[in-house]
């Protein structure tokens, strides 16, 4: 199978979908792979690895869209490249459609084959594709967050774990998910006070067997939300619903009162975001204000550190590119459940739950129009 690599256009945007490894194990199994002229270059994957390892360097994205069966990416296609893609044609990329009405639009009207990582699942119902890129982003949620309290950033002017007598700053992180166990790690590591909340006892237990009384653990429907808002230092969003819209669990009267230069990361923007007062922001500009508090609201994180992104992506990618590419995408869909939670859309009809749900679309159970 004809396998396509295009160089990402988001901006700053420096992952790809493909590290030169995960192309020397599609070559050889008989697949043939296009790679973007120097679409790996910004994460330190160059041509030449690329062709060391049986791929074909092309120097036009509109000659990789033409060409390829299965499009690999790692975010959804800009407007530009929803117009290159063919009916029946493969997407196997991150696409966050429940936040994205005219991508929806776009992609349904092409016809093609839509699969998105952030909705696989594995048998235990986690997000295996996803799961990498929430490490990634809840562990620089602290450390963006942690930037922007400085002064210079127009935050508070706090070190995040203190100093020698003074206390450290308070966190607060909504969601104990795979992003908030990752944002603790990294706010534990620095010292800092760290507060988790989440609906779920049991993950609640988990996480005080990870971090033991290193953290303050706050079930979601016993705790005064509104207070533990408005004493934080940092707040992060770190809230998930599977393929759908994020909650907004945080209000813009919830903003209102938080300390003046505190700061909102709200990792969960792709889908939304968690907070009300959050709008997508890049990493050029990624931070404004909105009530004396600074939000940092990069859709893409974890594009800041594209080497450790893209080698983390691919090691849970590749699995399952193997079995689109050995077996086609009607095979491989039948023959994995999980994987077949992956299908958003497919040629013409959406076959994603929450997405119809969100733009009131008909939903086509996936595994009907597979069959």
């Amino acid at each position: 199978m004809k396998i396509g690599v295009p160089k990402e256009i988001k901006p700053q945007e420096n992952r790809i979908g493909l590290t030169p490894d995960s192309v020397k194990i599609l070559t050889s199994n008989g697949h043939e792979v296009l790679v973007e002229n120097n679409g790996g270059f910004e994460a330190g994957f160059y041509n030449e690895q690329y062709k060391n390892v049986g791929a074909k360097i092309i120097d036009k994205a509109e000659d990789i869209f033409n060409d390829a069966e299965i499009i690999v990416k790692v975010k959804e296609p800009l407007s530009n490249e929803v117009k290159m893609i063919r009916e029946n044609q493969i997407i196997f990329t991150y696409l966050h459609l429940a936040a994205a009405k005219e991508l929806t639009k776009g992609l349904i009207k092409s016809k093609a084959v839509c699969i998105a990582y952030e909705t696989v699942t594995d048998d235990n119902g986690r997000l295996p594709l996803l799961a990498p890129m929430s490490a990634v982003a809840g562990r620089m949620s602290v450390q963006a967050g942690a930037h922007s309290l400085e002064k210079n950033q127009k935050g508070r002017g706090l070190l995040l774990g203190g100093a020698p007598g003074v206390d450290p700053a308070n966190v607060v992180i909504l969601g104990g998910g795979v992003v908030g166990e990752n944002a603790a790690l990294i706010a534990t590591g620095m010292r800092a006070k760290v507060y988790i909340v989440d609906k779920s006892e049991k993950r609640l237990e988990q996480l005080k067997d990870i971090f033991g009384d290193k953290i303050i653990l706050q079930l979601s429907d016993k705790t005064d939300l509104k207070k533990l808002v408005s004493e934080c230092d940092l707040l992060i969003g770190g809230v998930l619903i599977p393929g759908a819209e994020a909650p907004k669990l945080i209000t813009k009267e919830m903003i209102k009162t938080m300390k003046r230069g505190s700061v909102v990361v709200d990792v969960a923007i792709d889908q939304g975001g968690c907070i009300a007062t959050s709008k997508p922001t890049t990493h050029a500009e990624p931070t404004y204000i909105v009530d004396n508090v600074v939000h940092y609201c990069v859709a893409n994180m974890p594009g800041g550190v594209p080497r450790t992104s893209t080698l983390a992506l691919n090691k849970a990618t590749i699995p399952f590119l193997s079995k689109l590419a050995n077996n086609g995408y009607e095979k491989a869909l039948k023959e994995d459940k999980n994987f077949l939670a992956g299908l958003n859309l497919c040629k013409g009809e959406v076959t994603y739950k929450a997405v119809a749900d969100v733009f009131g679309h008909q939903y086509v159970s996936p595994s009907e129009v597979i069959n």
